[in-house]
């Protein structure tokens, strides 16, 4: 289903689905917005008014007058110095993502460039030519976007179904020209947030998947250890007020009701470990931040974010060269949101080792077959903690990170890309880390000793795992069950019910898949056939 830019900017969650493959088409309104504030540019070269990066050079040069014969060369130019890039590409998703808030960005009207700009990336969206981009070389937005744009005029190159093809002949195929860009047109390409703030949608899209499945997999991870369901008593955590914990609480309630595992434990200890009780206290505030990074998200969603901005009547056209394409609250917002996912990480960690350890499990030593020639999951915890140790210290705050560029003109910088790119990251590594419980947890449930009945939840998410990954028995590199969960986890919801007014994130369809990395991830990942349910 097309996703509309109308008078409403796109929300987060639009944005996403537009990464995820989902068409985005401009309304009407929003194309005679992008034409009339092309009319201004045109006005404001007429009349000689002085705008930075229209009629003079960018950066430290912003003084320097570029006559009109020149502003054509400026802006092709502005597109080459500026396509810096290094690194590997980023996934498609990533890329659209980019791309969408981009027109986003130019459909609110204040931007200057032509329609034929703004259809020029929407037919690569629609065709799904997507441009390559370097991840990595930008202390803001500059680079990606500019790799991005250089295939509108024919240059860089493009991926589409597997073939790597220059701009020009994707270009060709499509039966599009390469643009001639005009004033203005190669600054706005570049400018603004688009970049972070389609990865952010990204973000928030990967860290609620994990979020819910998280939930899940802790409601097994807390029936195999035997937990006290006081830790989840309704009365007790609306004391704190915290939407998410009481969400979370819920959800665990709701899971956990009818386990006659936990029944036949009841009051045999006075606390649980901190790993097992603070499940809604940790996993809530990781939703408490989710939602305020979502606020932050669809609030620059609704920003103008190009410098300058052009506004006004073409008898009377305003140019505001201020700093909006400056990204300093989504860069602490992202900061924020990584570091949430992270501390989830972490504990996630902490009950896999608890699970795995047979000196408080009440489980075999490393859920491993007796007899001492099998290790189960010992080595797995390690890379656990291998990975919770790599969030710490990605979580580390770009935003403070700083940095001097452009000649002393730019002398203040907010990292806003960097964050986002590194909390990406730090989701696809927390989906890692949760699917590995998520492993552990259901080979504890084979293996626990008590008769006692499963809730009907973990029964149902323990087999969904046993119907694509069989028990596990030092038979096979564990590695590639956990590429198998690790993709579950990234293309389904959990078989775990809501709690009151909350809807589960929608699966995503193949593009969504967790960061650039998910397809290497589920190639080495071939399905193992069920063995019997034991």
């Amino acid at each position: 289903m097309a996703v509309i830019r109308t008078d409403r900017p796109l929300s987060w969650r639009e944005l996403a689905a537009v990464a995820a493959g989902e068409a985005l088409v401009l309304s009407e309104a929003a194309r005679a917005r992008i034409a009339a504030a092309r009319t201004l540019v045109e006005q404001i070269v007429e009349r000689g008014i002085r705008a930075y990066g229209v009629n003079t050079g960018v950066g430290a040069l912003c003084d320097v007058i570029v006559s009109p014969s020149e502003q054509r060369a400026l802006s092709r130019n502005i597109l080459m110095s500026h396509a810096v890039g290094v690194g590997a590409p980023l996934g498609v998703t990533e890329t659209r993502a980019i791309m969408a808030a981009a027109i986003n960005n130019f459909a609110h009207g204040h931007s200057g460039i032509r329609l034929d700009v703004a259809d020029q990336l929407v037919a690569l969206l629609d065709a799904d030519y997507i441009p390559e981009v370097p991840a990595f070389g930008s202390v803001g937005y500059l680079s990606h976007m500019a790799h991005i744009a250089l295939v509108c005029i024919g240059e860089g190159h493009v991926r589409h179904g597997g073939e790597r093809i220059s701009g020009r002949a994707a270009l060709e195929r499509l039966g599009r020209e390469p643009l001639v860009l005009e004033a203005k047109e190669g600054l706005s390409l570049i400018n603004g947030t688009p970049c972070v703030t389609g990865l952010a949608a990204l973000a928030l899209a990967r860290a609620e998947r994990v979020l819910d499945w998280t939930d899940a997999i802790a409601a097994m991870s807390f029936e195999n250890l035997r937990g006290q369901l006081a830790a989840f008593d309704a009365d007790s955590l609306a004391l704190r007020v915290s939407p998410g914990l009481n969400l979370v609480g819920e959800r665990m309630r709701n899971a956990l009701a009818d386990s006659g595992i936990l029944a036949s434990v009841v009051g045999q200890r006075t606390q649980d470990p901190l790993s097992m009780r603070t499940i809604p206290h940790v996993h809530g505030a990781a939703r408490d931040v989710l939602d305020a990074t979502a606020e932050v998200v669809n609030r620059e969603l609704a920003s103008i974010t190009d410098n300058p901005i052009v506004a006004g009547t073409p008898d009377a056209p305003r140019v505001y060269s201020q700093a909006h394409a400056v990204g300093a609250s989504i860069a602490l917002a992202m900061d924020s949101l990584a570091t949430a996912i992270a501390q989830v990480a972490a504990m996630a960690e902490r009950r896999l080792d608890r699970l795995v350890n047979p000196l408080v499990s009440g489980l075999p030593a490393f859920l491993a077959q007796p007899g001492g020639t099998c290790s189960g999951f010992m080595i797995a915890q390690y890379t656990a903690a291998s990975l919770v140790a790599q969030n710490r210290r990605l979580a580390a705050p770009a935003s403070l990170d700083g940095g001097i560029t452009s000649g002393l003109q730019e002398d203040h910088l907010c990292h806003a890309t960097p964050a986002a790119l590194k909390a990406l990251e730090i989701v696809d590594n927390t989906g890692r880390i949760v699917a590995i419980e998520l492993l552990a947890a259901a080979q504890g449930l084979r293996s626990a000793a008590c008769r006692c009945a499963r809730a009907r939840n973990t029964d149902a998410l323990w087999r969904r795992v046993r119907a694509v990954v069989p028990t596990y028995r030092d038979d096979r590199p564990l590695a590639d069950d956990m590429a198998v969960a690790f993709r579950m986890i990234g293309e389904a919801a959990p078989p775990l019910p809501p709690a009151a007014g909350h809807v589960p994130s929608p699966a995503p369809d193949d593009h969504a898949g967790y960061g650039a990395h998910a397809a290497n991830d589920s190639t080495a990942a071939a399905h193992h056939a069920p063995q019997s349910a034991a």
